[in-house]
């Protein structure tokens, strides 16, 4: 199963997310939940780069995959703040839909820091 977790400050933006684990809902290669949840997130972290113009800390499991820890940096301006807010909510709101269709596969929870 695809774990996810969002944390939130206490003013309600997203801080972080960690995702871990494997989807498992099909053959190595041809499973779409891990493939939606790949997309999601690869998207959303190009996007904070490409439209936010910053780079947030990010780190991988490269031997075993199936870990991804993103957590925002601090100095960067309001507007590049709220673009990647926007950007976040996206991805939160794409990965509640595929845990909405693939419930068994995916679980996806907010936490407040």
């Amino acid at each position: 199963m695809i774990k996810g977790t969002f944390m939130r400050s206490d003013s309600g933006r997203i801080q972080a997310f960690t995702l871990t684990g494997h989807a498992e809902a099909g053959p190595y290669g041809s499973d779409i939940v891990c493939s939606a949840v790949s997309a999601l997130a690869i998207s959303g972290v190009n996007g904070i780069d490409a439209l936010a113009g910053f780079a947030p800390k990010i780190e991988t499991n490269d031997t075993e995959g199936g870990y991804l820890h993103v957590e925002m940096v601090e100095n960067i301006t309001a507007e590049q703040r709220n673009i990647a807010q926007i950007l976040l909510e996206n991805l939160l709101l794409g990965l509640q839909a595929t845990e909405a269709e693939y419930p068994d596969f995916v679980e996806i929870i907010t936490t407040n820091q």
